[in-house]
């Protein structure tokens, strides 16, 4: 049976992640059934921690299983890292004496505990000196009833997660009502600043992007430009020297190396680096997830046999959270930047072929396994293709990040 992963981010306070949430489907079904529990956890931890890794499924953070009783009662936990995962007990257990139990055995263990999607009741009073999180539904809570599970919960050493977490609204609600963690994409609804509170770092930023995807760049002019930020010269030679690109002599010169590197390398190397400048003063995984978005999408084209679309759809990935980055909306971002009429089109949700890539991309990233399988046809994507090509873009995103780190 072919594993589908996919993985949502969890962030603190500082909107910096701490962990991720492993999701799944089964690869014989359309979307998730709850009947198959079991076999969606062990496909889980085969996929992330035998076939690809925990370093490259969650950047060794933590990340967060859902466990059925069957599974709990069968002590596969103590098969895993103690110090990688989260222990999630569903919504459906029942806490009785056996759980009890099994956790108290976990927690001697040194193993992290979460309670998932909960909802007060008194029956769980016996888990919460062994419980270390809760989880709660801001999707299904009112603000009030988001308060109060923490005050009938009454215990200073549980922290609670806000979960379904979709707008910046929500994310600071939460954490004002005292929650210490955060599960969903707030972070990439961006806050509109006016043009005026636009850093003025970020709009040069934004003209050397313009610059770069012009068809008529040339180097001398490129070159000019780089050179003018000493700090982004030397980064884009430190990247040209590594072992990622393993040439034998040493690249001294802007010039040399955009030489090397070619039109299509400059347009992505220099974006790629231009995004985690920008990126500085925003959570970290929106630079990840834009770069992720941009390598699932190049090598899903190749899949598809539409090689000819591999730097459009890797641009479109890239600047698919541009808005968050500048603070700007997006339609106004894309009027400014010389990329095809086809990128913009899809980026603000046309169907077309690369809206319809990039819907694939959206809905296997937040597992949303309906609509994935719903743009996958469209794609005319065999669906077990999928996992292991997201497998790759993980392991890609990895050495990208070891190469470029400070």
């Amino acid at each position: 049976m072919k594993n589908f992963v996919a993985r949502q981010p969890i962030f603190n306070r500082q909107k910096q992640v701490v962990a991720y949430e492993l999701l799944f489907r089964s690869g014989h079904l359309e979307v998730y059934d709850a009947a198959d529990d079991d076999d969606a956890t062990v496909s889980v931890i085969s996929g992330a921690f035998l076939l690809l890794g925990m370093d490259k499924a969650t950047h060794s953070k933590r990340a967060f299983i859902n466990f059925t009783r069957n599974l709990l009662k069968k002590d596969l936990v103590t098969q895993l890292p103690r110090q990688s995962v989260v222990i999630e007990i569903l919504e459906n257990i029942e806490p009785d004496a056996e759980i009890v139990e099994i956790c108290t055995r976990l927690k001697r263990l040194g193993y992290v505990i979460a309670l998932d999607d909960f909802i007060f009741s008194e029956k769980f009073q016996k888990l919460f000196e062994l419980i270390d999180i809760i989880k709660v539904d801001f999707l299904v809570t009112t603000g009030q009833e988001r308060s109060n599970i923490i005050s009938l919960v009454n215990n200073p050493r549980i922290k609670f997660l806000a979960e379904k977490v979709e707008t910046i609204a929500d994310f600071e609600q939460a954490a004002s009502l005292g929650y210490s963690y955060f599960q969903g994409y707030f972070f990439s609804k961006p806050e509109i600043l006016s043009e005026e509170d636009v850093p003025s770092y970020k709009a040069q930023y934004a003209r050397v992007l313009h610059e770069i995807h012009r068809p008529d760049m040339d180097y001398a002019r490129m070159e000019e430009i780089i050179k003018h930020d000493v700090a982004f010269s030397y980064k884009l030679l430190k990247y040209v020297n590594s072992a990622y690109f393993g040439f034998r002599q040493e690249v001294d010169s802007v010039r040399h190396a955009l030489v090397l590197l070619g039109k299509r390398q400059v347009e992505q190397w220099i974006s790629l680096l231009i995004l985690k400048e920008l990126g500085k003063e925003s959570p970290e995984e929106i630079i990840v997830l834009s770069v992720m978005r941009a390598k699932f999408g190049e090598l899903l084209v190749q899949k598809m046999n539409l090689r000819e679309l591999s730097s459009d759809v890797f641009i479109m990935g890239m600047f698919s959270l541009l808005d968050c980055l500048l603070h700007r909306p997006m339609q106004d971002i894309l009027k400014e930047l010389p990329i095809s009429t086809d990128i913009k089109q899809a980026l603000l949700g046309s169907d077309s072929l690369l809206g319809n890539i990039y819907c694939l991309i959206l809905s296997y990233e937040k597992g949303q396994w309906n609509q994935f399988a719903h743009c996958a046809a469209k794609c005319n994507v065999a669906e077990v293709d999928v996992p292991d090509i997201y497998l790759q873009s993980l392991q890609w995103v990895e050495e990208f990040f070891e190469q470029t780190r400070n």
